[in-house]
Formats: structure tokens, sequence, C-alpha cells
């Protein structure tokens, strides 16, 4: 019995390694026939799971040449714009998941501007620059919150593909969306007056995903607005305990803050 019990962790090991790649393989069927074929039987390069060209293949389809994308910047001179259509200039590490299973560790850089995920496998200078996939699937941590592609409609009614952030999970899920705008530059127009430069101005963007409603929607910081988006039969319950307490939202702290309320309500 002794020596049974000697082999358990090794048994617990060996099951969780072979659900891992039960798992990966389910993903690697869904993906195009050519990809698996290109990678079959190759080692994946930084894949401690021991996964092989599965990984590398799932990797492969997340990524491609951000030289075949329609680019927003093509035609501009970033050098002579204030600001920058990036969240940060320089790459930095991430995880990268398919279907909720991380699939390797790279460094990424956010072009908010293009609504481009610049990702490469590792930070030498002249590593590889790929494009990521908009693959709804497909996900990678930005300060430990997930960013994925996803649809939304915006404050005007109007739905859009784009990049959101979640930052806080449970039945009320909220997201935000970094949004940069350019803006051309004039000339001036006499003496006393003085030319503009162009620049990239950043912007945030809240929303709401309400559990059951398949819909992600802009929420105003407001309490008015905010109340708008709730189930029906919360909305005047909701009304009345902001009053009472004399909250307002005014930030997304206060955003966050007023989802938990809810959740407390509704549970």
């Amino acid at each position: 019995m002794s020596n049974i019990c000697t082999f358990c962790p090794y048994f617990k090991k060996t099951i969780f390694r072979l659900m891992k790649k039960i798992l990966l393989l389910g993903i690697l069927l869904a993906l195009p026939i050519g990809i698996i074929a290109q990678y079959s039987g190759q080692l994946a390069v930084n894949n401690s799971a021991g996964d092989g060209g599965v990984t590398e293949a799932i990797l492969s389809y997340a990524s491609g040449s951000i030289s075949d994308r329609a680019s927003k910047t093509g035609g501009l001179d970033l050098d002579a714009i204030q600001g920058s259509p990036y969240v940060n200039n320089s790459f930095q590490p991430t995880s990268l998941f398919y279907d909720n299973e991380k699939v390797e560790d790279i460094f990424y850089r956010y072009n908010a501007y293009n609504e481009e995920v610049e990702i490469k496998s590792s930070n030498l200078e002249d590593a590889d620059i790929r494009g990521l996939d908009r693959d709804k699937k497909i996900k990678i941590l930005i300060e430990d919150n997930p960013l994925s592609f996803k649809t939304f409609i915006d404050e005007t009614g109007l739905t859009q593909n784009g990049y959101l952030i979640q930052i806080k999970e449970g039945k009320y899920k909220a997201y935000k969306r970094i949004n940069v705008k350019y803006t051309e530059g004039q000339r001036a127009l006499n003496s006393l007056t003085k030319a503009t430069p162009p620049r990239f101005s950043h912007f945030y963007e809240y929303y709401l995903e309400v559990e059951g409603n398949n819909r992600i929607d802009e929420v105003v910081l407001r309490n008015r607005q905010f109340i708008k988006l709730l189930p029906q039969e919360l909305q005047s319950k909701v009304k009345t305990k902001f009053k009472e307490e004399g909250f307002k939202i005014k930030s997304v702290e206060d955003y966050i803050k007023a989802l938990n309320m809810v959740e407390n309500m509704d549970s």
C-alpha cells in the first residue's frame, strides 16, 4: 500500500499533462489544415509543457504579418506627431492564451490607433514582429487584465469591433477601451497666432457586459446612464439605493464600486 502512495504524485502529474495535451489537441483540430501540416513534428521554441508542434501551430495561427494589414498610420510621419499611437512604445512581457489555455510567454506592443497588437517571441531588437490575429478566443494579459478582440456597442448605438481590457469579472463584467485619436496640425494664420502640431490623444471608454444579455454596451460614467443598462427588474432598486447613500458615479473607481453594489443586490 505504501508503494502505491509513493507513486500518487507521479500519477497526478501524468494525468494533468495528459488532460492538457487533450485540450490543446482539441484546439489544434480547429485550426486550418495548412497550419497543422506546416508545424507537424516541429518543437516549440519556448514551450516547457512538451506539447511540441501543437503549441507552435497555435502561436503561428494567432499571429500574422503586420504588413498585410491596412494601417491607418501608414502615410503618417510619426516622428513629427506629438504623442504616440501606442499605449507603450516599447514591447512588454505578457502571456498569450487561446480559448483560456496558455500558449506561450511573448512580448507585445499595442497600437490602439490601428487596433493592432504587435507581438514577438523574444525582446531582441531584431526579433520578427507579427500582428496578433483578431480571433475572439485569443487574449493576452495587460497588467494581469485580459485584453481580447470584442464586438461592442458604443454610446451612439453603433456596433463596433476592437480590443477591450477586462477590468472586472463576475456576472457584471466591466471593460476599458483605450481609444487613440489623431488630430491634424494647423498652420499659423498670421504672426499673432501659433501653429499647432499634429497629435495623438489617448481617451478611455468603459463598457458593461451583463451575464445572459449577449452584448457589451458603452457606459457613460453617470448614475442615470449606468442604471439604464441594468436588468429592468433592478433599475428602481439601484436608483433608490444610490439616492439613499448619496452615491454618484464620477470615475472608473465609482463604476466598479457600483457594479459590486449591484451584484450584491442581485445575489
